[in-house]
């Protein structure tokens, strides 16, 4: 199931950031928490499942392979994103 959550909390933030700073790109920058938190979950499951449970076995492009992305994990990532990249281009338009 697609969490809405994410993107609701990132434009959130988003327009806080908008409400105190006046541009509404500063709050894009919201959504980059879920970057990081997806990639250091798929550092873990990585490691987890190929690495025997250790972090110096994980390599370089490990949290990056895509057999340890799941739709929801990749989802939980791009949407944020996505609906504050929204937000700034219908407000534009």
């Amino acid at each position: 199931m697609i969490n809405l959550f994410h993107p609701l909390i990132s434009v959130a933030i988003q327009i806080s950031i908008w409400a105190l700073t006046g541009n509404l790109w500063y709050g894009v920058a919201a959504s980059l928490f879920y970057f990081g938190r997806e990639l250091a979950q798929a550092e873990y499951r990585w490691i987890n499942t190929y690495g025997k449970g250790l972090r110096a076995n994980l390599p370089f492009w490990g949290q990056f392979d895509p057999r340890v992305w799941t739709f929801k994990s990749f989802t939980d990532m791009i949407l944020p994103l996505w609906a504050t990249v929204f937000v700034v281009l219908l407000w534009n338009f």
